[in-house]
């Protein structure tokens, strides 16, 4: 197994990104629908295809890819997911920018800097009910499995098992941020549609890159 891909190499994982929120369109709005005003997963689709109608992936190294599809999310779609996954992948392709090679120290840092970045832009923090119940899990685990000398793959499974637990617990949360707080209580017992397509999204990204280490 190898320890590092090719960013030239890694334009699949964007084809891969579009694909998976156009298969989920209908699953995230109607998650978003429970305590929300359902639209997450049109407004997600919109992005996601635009950006992919406005380029050709496959001619894309990773970096400029994520850079292209932040742009688009940040610009052409509406909501408070817009600006926020806008500058998630934004600050991503930043990290990577002048790097040929993504090992799992350069994928750590993408991960912190897409936090930074959402944590930029509002209050939100884990317990609050919103995509960072599945973000800042899946950036610390990561790095703590790193640090602790797991291989880039192993890292990822981590990261994997701790994004999807956070998904998953804000099931039981109060949502404490945005639309949903409105309902106070009546907000537990369901999914976070943010943490949903953050979990998606990571899970999309996990499973592609281990394509690419092997």
């Amino acid at each position: 197994m190898a320890e590092s891909f090719s960013k030239k190499d890694a334009a699949v994982l964007a084809t891969n990104l579009v694909k998976t929120i156009q298969d989920n369109k209908v699953y995230l709005s109607e998650i978003d629908g429970a305590i929300g005003d359902g639209d997450h997963g049109i407004n997600m689709n919109k992005g996601f295809t635009l950006f992919a109608e406005q380029n050709n992936i496959a001619d894309l190294d990773f970096g400029t890819a994520l850079k292209a599809l932040g742009r688009v999310l940040l610009t052409e779609i509406g909501g408070s997911m817009g600006p926020i996954y806008g500058t998630f992948f934004i600050e991503m392709s930043k990290v990577i920018k002048d790097q040929d090679q993504v090992d799992a120290v350069l994928f750590g840092k993408m991960l912190q800097a897409a936090q930074a970045g959402v944590e930029s832009l509002g209050s939100a923090k884990k317990g609050d009910k919103t995509l960072m119940d599945t973000l800042i899990p899946a950036s610390e685990s990561f790095e703590a499995a790193r640090a602790g000398g797991a291989g880039f793959a192993a890292s990822l499974d981590a990261m994997e098992a701790a994004a999807k637990a956070g998904w998953e617990s804000t099931k039981n949360l109060q949502a404490r941020i945005g639309r949903a707080s409105r309902l106070g209580e009546r907000s537990i017992g369901t999914l976070d549609a943010g943490a949903t397509s953050c979990w998606l999204i990571l899970k999309c990204l996990v499973d592609g890159i281990r394509l690419l280490l092997q």
